[in-house]
């Protein structure tokens, strides 16, 4: 009966929380995920290893009490929390530091000292919705994704093109599992992003977002009169002051409507702080043996070459219909066990130069593009805005259906640029193309290869789908073999086909 009784109260917590979230949207800003290399699958495997490392190395509070009430927040919570469907997991680290942190996949930590310095339930659960939202927006793998980027170059593009395909060991290449510092320290946007999804989640669950406002105003308080206990958290974390405000402004966009509490917060707090006083993370950190780190080795051999023209072609088709396209039969597929894309190369198109990934210095690169920035972020882009760039526009009209797929080609050449420095836009070659029916944009990039130390040439064509993410297609060579490969490569563009209703997410 006591148990039938729990589950009935839980599931009609579950069905308010619905009812609240569908009435409390009035006009919420919409947060979208960033660029990520990772599927979700891959996000809840890495958080598993991930989360497996860091609790051998933190002390675990084993308190049945403490954890129950943490649950009972964060059920309430998970019922209205959006994006991928992970399974939301809160354990309690016995440290005395003011701070929490977030792994990919749902694995979530709270620092005892936290929860002894919150004010009220509304507070905690403000820190908790703040840490679920980057575990939904996929804030770790996305971080993960723009390093591996950077350290590998274009032939991760192609989707998480590896030796053995084995996706989470390019986590460790970049500092293993764990405590990994891409898990632990967020961009200024990424933080204020989970604030407003955090906020939007507390409104739907029946808190009231001046709970996260309060606990920000608690944070700055410490700050003045116990330095050492918030240090962590504002190390990795933007000024409180301009969070708040911008809690604010989201609230007011809001509809709130507060259900009452959970219940138990203050006795769980009055329990913890009868317990022998816990270390800080500073004191724990002594205790443990430092991180192995992993690095690249570089190679300026084997350059790789390929025939400049062939006559025999065969059809690749992309496993769920997504896309197809003609490709040299001499040359090889490599389609990752997950993800959409692939990556087709000559013989001596990859060159293993030590790292986790070999590097694409010849090949063709097609995948899928989810888009992310907002549009504030587009002044000064190669393609701005449309209405200023004469090839966006058919006689004196403004072509409007490619304004979506420039934003789109702003993100992904962005971040194209921004990881891989060596390369630079060539001036006047972006073009307003069609590709299978669909408006199309390309831009040529060109900089000296890291791997071969000679001058190479990168061509991104972008595609627009329904649902305004994109599809994209990047051919790369030595500049002193492109041309000679030209005919292979418009070959292959032309040839490409995408069944806009297949699923690509």
């Amino acid at each position: 009966m006591a148990a039938h009784g729990r589950s009935g109260i839980v599931m009609g917590l579950v069905l308010c929380a619905a009812m609240l979230q569908s009435s409390s949207i009035v006009a919420q800003t919409q947060i979208r995920p960033g660029f990520n290399l990772f599927s979700v699958e891959q996000d809840r495997e890495i958080g598993r290893q991930s989360a497996a490392e860091a609790e051998r190395q933190l002390p675990i509070l084993d308190d049945r009490v403490t954890s129950d009430f943490i649950n009972e927040v964060a059920a309430r919570l998970e019922a209205v929390v959006p994006g991928p469907d992970f399974d939301y997991r809160f354990k309690v680290v016995n440290a005395s530091d003011i701070n929490a942190f977030a792994l990919p996949g749902g694995y979530l930590y709270l620092n005892r000292g936290l929860i002894e310095a919150a004010g009220s339930e509304g507070m905690l659960a403000g820190v908790m919705a703040h840490e679920m939202a980057h575990v939904a927006l996929r804030h770790g793998t996305n971080q993960a994704s723009k390093a591996y980027l950077g350290q590998t170059g274009l032939g991760v593009l192609g989707g998480l093109l590896g030796k053995d395909d084995r996706s989470t060991e390019r986590i460790q290449a970049l500092g293993g599992f764990g405590l990994n510092a891409l898990f632990l320290k967020f961009s200024r946007t990424d933080e204020e992003n989970a604030d407003i999804v955090g906020a939007q989640m507390l409104a739907a669950a029946g808190y009231d977002p001046m709970d996260m406002v309060a606990f920000f105003e608690l944070l700055e308080g410490k700050r003045k009169r116990e330095p050492g206990k918030v240090e962590q958290f504002f190390s990795s974390h933007p000024t409180p002051g301009d969070r708040a405000d911008r809690v604010k402004r989201e609230r007011k966009m809001l509809k709130i409507r507060v259900v009452a509490d959970v219940g138990g917060f203050s006795q769980v707090k009055a329990r913890l702080q009868k317990m022998a006083p816990a270390q800080s993370m500073q004191q724990i950190a002594r205790a443990l043996s430092p991180p192995q780190r992993t690095t690249r080795t570089s190679s300026s051999d084997a350059v790789a070459r390929a025939a400049s023209t062939t006559s025999q072609f065969r059809t690749f088709e992309q496993r769920s219909g997504f896309f197809s396209l003609e490709y040299p039969a001499a040359w090889r597929v490599y389609q990752p066990i997950h993800g959409i894309g692939v990556t087709i190369a000559p013989e001596g198109g990859l060159v293993d130069n030590g790292g986790a990934e070999s590097d694409l210095v010849l090949g063709v690169i097609v995948n899928h593009y989810d888009p992310f920035s907002g549009e504030d972020e587009y002044a000064g882009d190669r393609f701005a805005d449309p209405r200023g760039y004469r090839g966006f526009v058919t006689g004196d009209g403004y072509d409007s259906d490619r304004l979506h797929l420039a934003r789109a080609t702003n993100d992904l050449l962005r971040e194209i640029l921004r990881t891989n420095p060596n390369l630079r836009v060539v001036a006047d070659s972006q073009r307003n193309d069609r590709i299978n029916g669909a408006p199309a944009l390309s831009v040529v990039l060109s900089g000296r290869s890291p791997v071969t130390r000679k001058e190479e040439r990168v061509t991104v064509f972008t595609r627009e789908l329904p649902d305004e993410h994109v599809i994209y297609a990047l051919f790369i060579a030595p500049a002193g073999d492109y041309d000679d490969l030209r005919p292979t490569f418009e070959r292959m563009i032309s040839s490409l086909q995408v069944n806009d209703e297949a699923a690509h997410r």
